[in-house]
């Protein structure tokens, strides 16, 4: 699918299948959603620009390279805080700005709640956190918001994508690249991806 790049190493799968398990505790699902989003970042920045930096080395010199991107971390609370963490470690200068939003059971739709993002994204490589690409409805509003400041190449990493949301998300935006661990059969009447693994809120913070 275009877009869309489903991780599919085997430690991304092995440790979402334990995701998945309505008997992981919710101690070790925190500690696993980190470990599966430093997984999924490595592939969703593999594009990112460097450029040429020269060290010394206790032995000599050497040619090396240094992250030219500048990067803008945006998880959607509550969520998505979860997977920003263990990211910070790899890349412990990018910038982090918060979206909130929360979604309308009746409606399904994504009500926003709370912003905090840099007053221009332009010059940022944009990577939006959330574990769940759902009806869509939320990635989409945040996307709104961080192309409103003017960004113009935004990432989404999620752990799990229902053909709803991806499809939904392509059409408002097409230009968004999507990186999931994998794409599930479908949403329910809630819109809840099934098989999926439950709301990942509630289960990273025992809620």
């Amino acid at each position: 699918m275009k877009n869309v790049t489903v991780i599919d190493h085997p430690l991304v799968q092995h440790n979402l299948t334990r995701l998945r398990d309505r008997e992981t505790s919710s101690t070790e699902f925190r500690r696993l959603v980190g470990e599966v989003a430093t997984l999924m970042i490595y592939e969703a920045t593999r594009s990112l620009a460097v450029g040429p930096r020269n060290v010394v080395t206790p032995v000599g010199k050497a040619r090396g390279t240094k992250l030219t991107s500048r990067v803008l971390l945006v998880p959607i609370l509550r969520a998505g805080l979860g997977m920003l963490d263990s990211i910070l470690q790899l890349i412990p200068d990018a910038r982090v700005g918060f979206i909130g939003l929360k979604r309308d059971e009746a409606t399904l739709q994504a009500i926003t709640y709370h912003q905090s993002l840099p007053a221009s994204a332009a010059g940022y490589e944009v990577i939006i956190l959330d574990p769940m690409l759902a009806t869509g409805g939320s990635a989409i509003a945040a996307l709104d918001l961080v192309k409103a400041r003017g960004a113009k190449c935004v990432r989404m990493v999620n752990l799990l994508a229902a053909p709803e949301g991806i499809q939904a998300v392509l059409a408002r935006h097409p230009d968004t690249q999507i990186y999931t661990a994998a794409i599930d059969q479908k949403l329910n009447a809630r819109g809840y991806i099934v098989p999926g693994l439950g709301d990942a809120g509630d289960r990273i913070f025992s809620s």
